[in-house]
């Protein structure tokens, strides 16, 4: 659970999509369910992500969001002096769903299903 307060506040005017969208930039890697969706390596690096909004819907008491997510990841290796495993970040892309309560600004993250 995360708390988008300042969101919640701004749900229904201009402003919204930018406040959501910073907001979630905004946050520290580990409160984002990225690691569950890497397709190409298998750490997430703790690097900001850039969130791109896919939709906003009013269900009521919620605001069931919808956004996509670019990211980097590694494969990370033994660390041993002959690992042959690249180092080079790789291009990562997921969506989640979110669900915000309008009045409290408590969010819900899960990884969207496919």
């Amino acid at each position: 659970m995360i708390i988008l307060k300042e969101a919640a506040q701004v749900w229904g005017s201009d402003p919204f999509r930018a406040v959501i969208k910073a907001a979630l930039e905004a946050l520290p890697i580990d409160q984002l369910p990225l690691q569950q969706g890497l397709r190409f390596g298998n750490y997430a690096l703790d690097e900001r992500p850039v969130v791109m909004i896919l939709s906003c819907t009013d269900a009521g008491e919620l605001v069931d969001i919808r956004v996509g997510v670019f990211y980097h990841s590694v494969i990370a290796g033994c660390s041993c002096a002959d690992d042959p495993t690249p180092v080079e970040p790789l291009n990562e892309y997921c969506e989640l769903c979110l669900a915000l309560d309008k009045q409290t600004g408590m969010a819900t993250v899960s990884l969207a299903k496919a």
